[in-house]
């Protein structure tokens, strides 16, 4: 076994008595720096360690405002993924200096107060240039061709009772030739936009940031075959998508968003795809995650909809590289240089 696989068995023995993993200094430098990773399981990567002295914590997850508390009492650097920061959390730890986000979205942290407090907050970009362009593209395929329904109708049966050697419960449409409207057109939009273009697509790119070539919201709307969502959540986001966006959209469109759930109204959607009202959709987030108290997406048994688990994001190679650039972003950060700084 090597020598960081071993590290890291004795640091997840060691946190569950509540231990602290230090790496070996050998005698030159006190420790100077307390990390704590509260929700390491959120990374299936190798993390590696810091280049500079310190004890090092993780744990596989953390939720609660005093779970939150208790392990970063002591901490001035706090890993995370989606564990959430806020103010009242934030006025408990005045030892904290660092939040590196292991993510893009940042939205779970309450900057004003972080920012009151002198509390640096890093997160990670340009990981997902692969991964997240290779969901939209599966979750749009499965849909236009219909792929899960006439899979899970085999397993019923239903080709076994068919007349003919084939039969058409539901519709296919084909990708070349349709067109596809990015909702937000930054490096992932772009990135989309090529794949779009490469497989016959006619791209309609829209974002909340000027830049030359974009068309309008409206025509996003009307025009677009498939829509991609890829704008942050914000109060000018929050449900942008709703019953009167939907109204506009083909009967035939689909939705797919990979970015976050709070940027659709989940009722109205899920009405518009009940009445036929738009055509399908593929969802990798919804507005509460994990949704322990139960989704209304993820409940609903629909042909035409397809929900996977905040996973647009996950492909081995793309989580490597945000495990990476996390740790880049500590170690520049304690040497001086803070990279990826989120205001």
């Amino acid at each position: 076994m090597r020598a960081a696989e071993i590290f890291r068995a004795i640091s997840r023995l060691s946190q569950q008595a509540g231990a602290v993993a230090r790496p070996p200094n050998n005698g030159v430098q006190a420790v100077t720096h307390r990390i704590v990773f509260l929700d390491r399981e959120s990374v299936d990567a190798n993390v590696r360690r810091p280049n500079f002295d310190h004890e090092y914590t993780e744990y596989d997850s953390t939720w609660t405002h005093d779970e939150i508390v208790e392990r970063l009492k002591e901490a001035d650097i706090a890993l995370i993924n989606k564990v959430p920061m806020r103010a009242e959390t934030l006025k408990a730890l005045p030892n904290l200096k660092l939040i590196a986000v292991a993510a893009t979205g940042t939205d779970i942290i309450d900057k004003a107060q972080a920012k009151a407090q002198g509390i640096t907050i890093s997160n990670i970009r340009g990981y997902a240039f692969n991964t997240v362009p290779e969901h939209v593209i599966a979750l749009m395929f499965a849909l236009r061709r219909s792929i899960v329904p006439y899979a899970n109708s085999v397993k019923r049966g239903d080709w076994n009772k068919s007349s003919q050697f084939c039969y058409f419960d539901y519709p296919i449409y084909d990708i070349a030739g349709s067109n596809l409207g990015i909702v937000g057109y930054g490096a992932l939009g772009k990135s989309i936009g090529k794949r779009a273009e490469a497989l016959g697509m006619k791209v309609l790119p829209f974002d909340v940031f000027p830049q030359d070539g974009l068309v309008d919201f409206d025509t996003v709307l009307r025009e677009s075959d498939v829509i991609t969502v890829h704008v942050p959540l914000t109060p000018d986001t929050k449900n942008m998508f709703g019953a009167e966006q939907f109204k506009k959209m083909k009967n035939h469109a689909l939705l797919i968003n990979t970015a976050r759930g709070g940027l659709v109204d989940e009722q109205a959607l899920l009405d518009a795809l009940k009445s036929g009202e738009i055509g399908g959709a593929g969802f990798d987030v919804v507005a509460q995650e994990p949704p322990k108290n139960g989704n209304i997406l993820c409940d609903a048994d629909l042909p035409n909809l397809i929900v996977t688990p905040h996973v647009a994001w996950a492909s081995k190679e793309a989580m490597q590289i945000l495990a990476d650039q996390l740790i880049d972003n500590v170690e520049n950060y304690v040497a001086g240089k803070p990279s990826n700084v989120v205001e």
